[in-house]
């Protein structure tokens, strides 16, 4: 075109079409970036929430202020109705609740009382609380989820690294057509130099990459970017894709299909007198039946002196009368029926006279049916791992509807059954929180955890999920399976476009303005198709 201008003859000018082709690429490029920028605010906006200042408690009793990235482990935090927690710690005074929504999607307040984690993030929403600080915001839970989303935005699945090697192709391959197109027309076809050009030009803007470059990675980042905002993070690049394809589940039981916190089941049928000396007693201990006995009872308490008999239970004298609460071994039942259920218990005993029964059971997610049923409905095979006993197990696997469970087993029988699954060609999801699930978690295709798992068992899941519902597993797996689907609707566009594209500009109908629009064209098509995303999904869900 600068050579047409300046030898005057203006017959051949194509500043339009290097306008449009700028135009079309930007256009291309703005809606990619659009759609990691709202992935990336998510997680630029967590790092917002941990700026400010922190009021920390002196060992005189005074207070300073101090900024959030300058907190210590073993400081103490006072935390006032209204604000910010800024380190992850330990409640050591106070009782209030917390607005945990930010990491855990819960509207609803979380009480606290002293001894409980809390994290940083969350904001106190009640009464005035004193936090000795366990994680320093570097090391905090929320520091924690943004390593997470960085960890998880580097990774990539095949598809990526498909595109990644095609696309390095691009270059030479579209170089040597326009050489060829170039050589054909003047040499085979007798045509000038100029209309050669142009034919050549066509070629190479037409068979631009940008298309085949943006397929997979929009759906990523979108993917990525809706299960952040719903609390599930993505620690694989491949974990959508390798979700995807899974036709097998297996569940651990405490802490994955149930919430790991032990219930008074029979509260109804135990007398107030009984439930308040029980309380009085259990109150004065940490171990989680005590604390389940404790949390039942909202009246006032005896004064009693307590002894503690490690793997026993709890004694005192009150009024006169000895009084234990423990395990059925240590008590002397004297001839009194014991029913022989195997449930969780521990027994009250007044004086060796009167023996009262208290039933516990881990509570269930309320939506763990949902999810069991929902994976039944799609066909997928559902299983429970577990090394609880197996009458525990048989009854949660009855409530909810699965017909295979393993009970007891240790982790490595675990691994084995995970295995045999693999061996007959299924595709397996583990989904697990406890340190004896970590092995099973690595050997599975993919596996989720979810956020109150240990360390190393969140290290070994390929995704984590906050909250206290399961349906984020189903979630997941339904935006997986979405997102496989558009990427390979969009490599088949940017295919399909390239083999219809290529030949007609090598055989002269396209112009370089007609190039450059169906170029853009191509890559504006596979944005606007993986934008569909969150819709589908939403029916998916809805359905």
């Amino acid at each position: 075109s600068m050579f047409e201008l300046i030898a005057k003859t203006g017959a051949e000018l194509y500043f339009d079409s290097a306008v449009m082709l700028m135009f079309f690429l930007l256009v291309g490029r703005y809606l990619n970036i659009r759609a990691r920028g709202h992935a990336k605010s998510a997680a630029h906006d967590l790092l917002l929430m941990m700026e400010g200042m922190a009021s920390v408690v002196n060992a005189d009793g005074t207070y300073k202020t101090i900024p959030f990235k300058d907190i210590k482990e073993g400081m103490i935090l006072h935390v006032p109705a209204g604000e910010k927690i800024a380190a992850d710690g330990i409640v050591q005074d106070g009782n209030s609740e917390l607005d945990t929504s930010l990491l855990t999607g819960e509207t609803l307040p979380q009480a606290v009382f002293i001894g409980d984690n809390v994290f940083a993030g969350t904001v106190n929403t009640s009464q005035p609380l004193k936090i000795l600080v366990t994680k320093s915001g570097s090391n905090s839970l929320m520091n924690d989820i943004i390593s997470l989303m960085e960890k998880a935005e580097q990774g990539s699945s095949k598809f990526v690294r498909l595109s990644d090697r095609v696309a390095k192709l691009y270059t030479p391959v579209v170089h040597f057509l326009a050489l060829m197109t170039f050589l054909f027309w003047s040499l085979v076809m007798g045509q000038s130099v100029h209309d050669s050009l142009i034919y050549a030009i066509a070629v190479l803007i037409i068979t631009c990459p940008c298309a085949l470059g943006l397929a997979i990675p929009v759906v990523q980042v979108l993917a990525s970017e809706r299960l952040f905002k719903k609390g599930i993070l993505l620690k694989s690049g491949d974990a959508l894709e390798k979700l995807a394809k899974v036709t097998s589940v297996f569940f651990d039981k405490t802490g994955t299909l149930t919430l790991g916190k032990l219930s008074l089941m029979n509260q109804d049928s135990i007398a107030d007198e009984h439930l308040k000396l029980a309380a009085s007693l259990a109150v004065q201990s940490t171990h989680p039946l005590s604390k389940a006995i404790s949390t039942s009872y909202d009246g006032d308490l005896y004064d009693v002196k307590v002894q503690d008999t490690t793997g026993f239970g709890l004694s005192t004298t009150w009024e006169n009368k000895e009084v234990k609460l423990g395990k059925r071994d240590w008590i002397d039942f004297d001839k009194f029926d014991l029913p022989d259920d195997q449930a969780t218990e521990l027994w009250l005993s007044i004086d060796n006279k009167e023996f009262v029964r208290f039933v516990f059971s881990d509570e269930l997610r309320s939506d763990s049916s949902e999810v069991i049923d929902r994976l039944h409905n799609k066909n997928i095979n559902t299983s429970i791992l577990s090394g609880d006993r197996a009458v525990v197990v048989q009854k949660t696997a009855k409530n909810l509807g699965v017909k295979n469970y393993f009970a007891p087993i240790l982790p490595d029988r675990k691994v084995e059954e995970i295995n045999k699954q693999k061996a007959m060609g299924m595709h397996v999801l583990m989904v697990g929180d406890g340190l004896n699930d970590a092995p099973a978690l690595t050997s599975a295709d993919v596996s989720i955890s979810p956020a109150t798992a240990m360390t190393i068992t969140q290290n070994a899941a390929d995704i984590v999920f906050q909250g206290y519902k399961l349906l984020p597993v189903i979630e997941a797996y339904e935006t997986a399976s979405i997102a496989s689907i558009l990427t390979k609707q969009n490599l088949a566009l940017a295919f399909l476009y390239n083999l219809i594209a290529v030949p007609l500009a090598f055989a002269g109908f396209v112009t370089p303005l007609v190039a450059a629009i169906a170029m853009s064209a191509s890559s504006i098509t596979v944005v606007l198709n993986s934008l569909r995303l969150n819709r589908k999904v939403n029916k998916r869900l809805a359905s």
